[in-house]
């Protein structure tokens, strides 16, 4: 059983790292594990990938619609990741959840963290690293879900986030899943 929502607003807590680290796959576990925490969901102008339900894993909208957004400012943050897709934070739900005195998780890139680092200075920015660069390597060709073409673009990707570690206040390195997410969710808790 959850315990009543706290009387004064809660520090929000990013939560970025490479591409391919493991960081849907952390965010996942813990929805699954540890429902006391909210967890924004973004949204993008990418195509779902199988499996994906729009408004659990992403709010998947057209170009237009992520324009308007932009335009009204209801994004906290957004940028184009891989040099293909718009992803973005809506700005609504983040604020209610905070208020509400829930503890609350953006899973974002190093893009949408700075920007939120320059927005929200007072979150506490988490940085997700994998065990190793050939590990990484190894998660991103075995999910299968990209071409050589895509693989090679996040990799380039991947190494200059990989150079912003420092930018970050705490890392957690995912060496497993459930203790990764453990990890946060202690650092959220503290």
């Amino acid at each position: 059983m959850s315990e009543p929502a706290a009387a004064t607003p809660t520090r929000l807590t990013v939560l970025a790292g490479p591409t391919a680290v493991g960081k849907g796959t952390v965010t996942a576990w813990l929805r699954e594990h540890h429902p006391e925490v909210w967890i924004s969901v973004s949204a993008t102008t990418r195509k779902p990938r199988p499996g994906e339900v729009d408004g659990v894993h992403y709010h998947f909208v057209d170009d237009a619609e992520f324009d308007r957004m932009v335009a009204a400012d209801d994004l906290l943050e957004w940028a184009v990741v891989h040099k293909l897709a718009r992803y973005g934070t809506p700005r609504g739900p983040v604020l209610e959840a905070l208020e509400q005195g829930r503890s609350a998780l953006l899973e974002i890139d190093l893009q949408g963290a700075r920007q939120v680092r320059e927005r929200m200075p007072e979150a506490r920015f988490v940085f997700l690293a994998p065990p190793s660069w050939d590990e990484l390597v190894r998660r991103l060709v075995g999910r299968g879900t990209e071409d050589e073409a895509e693989r090679e673009r996040r990799l380039d990707t991947a190494r200059a986030e990989m150079a912003a570690e420092p930018e970050f206040d705490v890392t957690v390195v995912n060496h497993t899943i459930p203790a990764a997410v453990e990890e946060l969710v202690e650092l959220m808790r503290s």
